[in-house]
């Protein structure tokens, strides 16, 4: 049977935004900066800020629910991910679980040893683990090509030697949008007894990935970026994370998913994205009924190739429209298949200025360099100047790509 079309009123039912009175008429494209939230999750964070606002794990019912809730979502999405449950961390942000781990990185490598970074990602995934050069680790960059911005493989391999322990690199970048090859990158580095660190941020928002088929060591993104709360989420595989030194409490230390959180977790926006895997869920039985059988990984799958088909469809024609334009440069590739529908658009005039000049247009976006500064400078583009990055997911309407391109005409 043919995979059934994403049904676009039942999903944008799901989220709030659209029946806001305020937000009427105008078309959201910054969604790469954080998505509209899903009903699901607003529900749980309410009800768990109602009902359950007590210290969790106790012995009370409300304490006893709150535990509960968040094992919740560790349990469930880890599953859509085909990771065990204590493999899944959740922190304050990307940002700050990237810097605990490359402090905990810090603390188990040698002076000499050797870690890859790229220029092509968002400083979060890129910025702490530079600094490892202060304690004696040798860093090396794996940079992106200035004109297209893809990260060749090649490039990669060269920079490898026996000295390198980790590679860390994007799923996609946030300014590019081109999707990288991250289960042959990192089966290759698997082989090579090298550990892989894939920031997800800029793509999970298109499809919940399936971590373990991916093979990253590291699989790190926002879930405020994925419908939900303002989280980080940060699988670590087992085999590495009891490596790594410890950076919670030392009673703690036989807890894989609390050694690399020493802040103490947000209860109520842990539980709260349980909710994401309800959405997930609710797409799901709504496509394709409700299986008992399915798998939460299947399920998920099913939903991530539904996402994405909806996505591809519509942002080829934005690509095709962009490239027939001489008076820009869009940035990555051209081909709808093989990025995120993530656009930055260089132009004569600054990122933030045609993002002003768009919004009486009813047009949502952003402009500047979006922490992406190294993969602007890159490929030529000035930080300061910036780019116009127009980004949308699956919930978004025909009419509002429609929309956006009458809008650029006018504005470019």
């Amino acid at each position: 049977m043919p995979a059934p079309q994403l049904d676009l009123d039942f999903v944008r039912a799901q989220f709030p935004a659209f029946a806001e009175p305020s937000l009427r008429g105008r078309a959201f494209f910054e969604n790469a900066g954080g998505s509209y939230t899903c009903r699901q999750v607003i529900d749980r964070l309410t009800r768990y800020y109602h009902s359950r606002k007590v210290q969790p794990y106790g012995a009370y019912p409300a304490s006893q629910l709150a535990g509960a809730e968040m094992d919740e979502a560790r349990t469930r999405l880890s599953a859509m991910m085909g990771v065990e449950a204590d493999e899944l961390s959740f922190g304050p942000s990307t940002t700050a679980n990237t810097y605990v781990l490359a402090h905990a990185f810090g603390d188990w490598l040698s002076p000499g040893d050797a870690i890859i970074v790229t220029d092509q990602d968002h400083e979060a995934n890129s910025g702490p683990w530079r600094r490892l050069a202060a304690r004696g680790v040798d860093v090396r960059e794996w940079k992106l090509d200035p004109l297209s911005g893809h990260l060749d493989p090649k490039s990669l391999w060269a920079l490898m030697d026996e000295k390198v322990r980790l590679v860390c690199f994007p799923h996609c970048s946030n300014v590019v949008g081109e999707v990288n090859a991250v289960a042959d990158i990192c089966a290759q580095l698997r082989a090579a007894g090298v550990y892989s660190c894939v920031d997800g941020v800029s793509y999970a928002p298109h499809g919940l990935p399936d971590v373990a088929a991916l093979g990253a060591d590291i699989y790190l993104f926002s879930a405020y970026k994925t419908y939900g709360p303002h989280q980080g989420l940060m699988v670590i595989r087992r085999a590495l994370g009891e490596v790594l030194p410890n950076q919670g409490h030392y009673f703690n230390a036989d807890i894989l998913y609390k050694r690399f959180t020493p802040a103490g977790p947000d209860h109520a926006q842990i539980a709260a994205c349980a909710g994401m895997a309800d959405y997930i869920d609710a797409l799901h039985a709504h496509h394709f009924g409700t299986n008992a059988a399915a798998s939460p990984l299947a399920r998920n799958a099913a939903v991530h190739d539904l996402m994405r088909a909806q996505e591809t469809a519509l942002l080829q024609p934005l690509l095709d429209h962009l490239a027939g334009r001489n008076d820009l440069r869009l940035l990555g590739p051209r081909d709808a298949a093989h990025r995120a529908p993530t656009v930055a658009i260089a132009h004569a005039r600054a990122g933030a200025d045609l993002a002003r000049d768009l919004a009486p247009h009813g047009i949502m976006a952003g402009g500047g360099s979006f922490y992406a500064n190294r993969a602007l400078q890159g490929q030529g583009v000035d930080p300061a100047h910036g780019v116009l990055r127009l980004s949308f997911v699956h919930y978004t309407a025909p009419q509002e790509l429609d929309q956006l391109i009458t809008a650029l005409d006018r504005v470019l």
